[in-house]
């Protein structure tokens, strides 16, 4: 196991590395009756948007933009109903990360994904929900907070949150409790801007996250819009600032990382848990 890895663990198991998930984090995830692939990268979500078509190839340069056109054409409800189905009404396979994940008991998970895999694989831990939301009128703050007892969830309010839980922090959304999504390239003008302005992260999340490293797993940094959500969610964060897995990363990639003070460590989700596995081995012949 390499010494990148071997700072992983120990930073996870204390609770100083903070995951924070991408849509190579549901490599794998199938669903059961047809074994079609769960969509989470920009590709596979516009496809499966589009009836397995391919767009314009404008279009097709990122998930925001092709959902932009989807609501100006279609509808806001088009675009929701088609993330409910996907994420919703769809049932899909355990992700053996999200899994192991929760297993580790970790009191911060970021999850960049709109799915409900991680929040599945909480489901018997009491914890908070945080959940990004945009284009909310009337509000102060980009986010909704919700208090899960280990059976159902409940809207709280900042003031109200048992620090003591562990935190699930889903800032692109989910369909549960209720269907919040930040999606189009309108929703995430709005977001970013709450992001840069402090108003879409909970103040208690501001205080736990000073000093944290992160590791990204199964997140590419390809993409602005992915680059200014990350940035602006680890913002306070340690130096250096964490591990990106980035199997074969690009030259824009490595400059964006270096400059954030975030070794990548050319790996997949699958070396990770190969790694956690033999991790977990040494602990116990110890």
């Amino acid at each position: 196991m390499s010494s990148a890895f071997d700072n992983i663990f120990s930073g996870l198991s204390e609770g100083s590395v903070v995951p924070y998930l991408g849509a190579g984090a549901l490599n794998g995830v199938v669903n059961p009756t047809t074994g079609k692939s769960i969509p989470a990268d920009s590709e596979s979500l516009i496809l499966a948007m589009n009836n397995g078509q391919p767009m314009a190839p404008k279009l097709m340069y990122e998930f925001p933009r092709a959902a932009m056109n989807v609501e100006l054409k279609r509808g806001r409800s088009t675009l929701n109903k088609f993330l409910d189905a996907t994420y919703r009404d769809t049932v899909w396979s355990q992700s053996a990360l999200h899994g192991w994940l929760a297993e580790q008991k970790l009191p911060y998970v970021i999850d960049a994904n709109r799915d409900t895999q991680l929040q599945l694989s909480y489901a018997t831990t009491p914890h908070t929900l945080i959940v990004g939301v945009a284009r909310i009128s009337g509000k102060e703050f980009r986010f909704r907070l919700f208090h899960y007892d280990g059976a159902v969830y409940t809207p709280i309010e900042q003031e109200a949150v048992d620090t003591q839980l562990p935190i699930l922090f889903k800032p692109l959304g989910t369909p549960l409790p209720e269907s919040n999504y930040i999606a189009s390239d309108a929703d995430f003008v709005d977001y970013i801007t709450e992001l840069m302005g402090g108003f879409a992260i909970p103040s208690f999340v501001k205080r736990l996250r000073q000093g944290k490293r992160y590791l990204l797993l199964g997140q590419r940094l390809n993409r602005d819009t992915d680059r200014m959500v990350f940035s602006d969610i680890i913002f306070g964060s340690n130096q250096p600032a964490g591990w990106a897995l980035i199997p074969h990363p690009t030259d824009k990639e490595k400059r964006y990382t270096e400059r954030l003070g975030i070794e990548i460590v050319n790996a997949d989700v699958t070396d990770f848990l190969t790694a956690a596995q033999a991790w977990q081995g040494s602990l116990a012949t110890a």
